[in-house]
């Protein structure tokens, strides 16, 4: 009975690290270089980063949600009879050799409704929903205000910190 329970046992912890995998907890996704700009409470700000995907099969960035905003939504910016618009999207494609690029002017993540001021220089908490890759919560540093990416904007950021 003893050796039966040892056998399952090292069958389980076997068998754990790739189940935790399936479903989000290993390395299948990684998200790179995370940042958002410095906003007021009450007002907008938008997180952005690189998603690249180790899986073998595509997956998809459904949802986010962040303790400093009442609403966070995955938009993209579309062209709208000569005026540059933002817009929701149901999903963002990861696909496998193509990292996803969020950045400004392009596909992002909205944090509307900031419930505190978002400051230069802290993190904020982020927590990204992948169809596969089940969620991955992940630090976003703060650049200032008007900060166009992590490169030289200030101290610690801009030197590949991963996620």
């Amino acid at each position: 009975m003893k050796t039966r329970r040892l056998v399952l046992g090292a069958l389980l912890a076997a068998a754990l690290p790739s189940a935790l995998s399936a479903h989000g907890h290993g390395d299948a996704v990684e998200v790179v270089e995370p940042w958002a700009r410095a906003s007021l409470a009450g007002r907008n700000s938008a997180a952005y980063m690189t998603i690249v995907n180790h899986s073998a099969a595509q997956d998809r960035l459904v949802a986010a949600a962040s303790p400093v905003a009442r609403v966070v939504e995955l938009h993209t910016h579309r062209m709208d009879n000569g005026v540059m618009r933002m817009r929701p999207v149901e999903a963002i494609e990861v696909n496998v050799g193509e990292p996803a690029v969020l950045r400004p002017g392009g596909l992002h993540v909205m944090l509307i409704g900031l419930t505190r001021d978002l400051k230069a220089g802290e993190t904020v908490p982020l927590t990204l929903r992948f169809e596969k890759a089940g969620e991955r919560t992940v630090e976003v540093p703060v650049l200032p205000a008007g900060a166009s990416g992590p490169g030289g904007h200030g101290p610690g950021h801009g030197h590949g910190h991963r996620h």
